[in-house]
């Protein structure tokens, strides 16, 4: 078995927002169809709360921070899911059943396992 990161790409917006009550249903309607591969997922905040860290220079050189997204974008990292799944086919079809590939993106990624 083999881990894939499903990172969600959707509009920017607040989850918890009461107009997104029937989308983020959706989501969870997944997560419990799926439960048993999913082992980990999240939803982010809204871009406008990130910060971007940058170190000028080398390891120990001046930290600088930048308040809200690193890029403007239509569709912002959302959140993710880390999946098993027997290959990268099948990682595709439970992708494709994220709400987020419906009216966004799910870039799917294999994971590398440290020994």
């Amino acid at each position: 078995m083999a881990q894939y990161l499903a990172l969600t790409y959707t509009a920017d917006v607040d989850w918890w927002a009461p107009e997104q009550a029937e989308e983020l249903a959706e989501y969870r309607r997944f997560g419990v169809e799926y439960a048993g591969q999913v082992k980990a997922s999240a939803v982010l905040h809204p871009t406008a709360t990130a910060t971007v860290v940058r170190v000028e220079g080398a390891r120990g050189g001046p930290i600088v921070t930048t308040d809200g997204p690193y890029a403007e974008t239509k569709e912002a990292l959302t959140g993710y899911y880390l999946i098993d799944a027997e290959n990268l086919e099948e990682a595709i079809k439970i992708a494709a059943e994220i709400p987020a590939a419906w009216a966004g993106a799910v870039e799917v990624r294999p994971v590398i396992i440290a020994k």
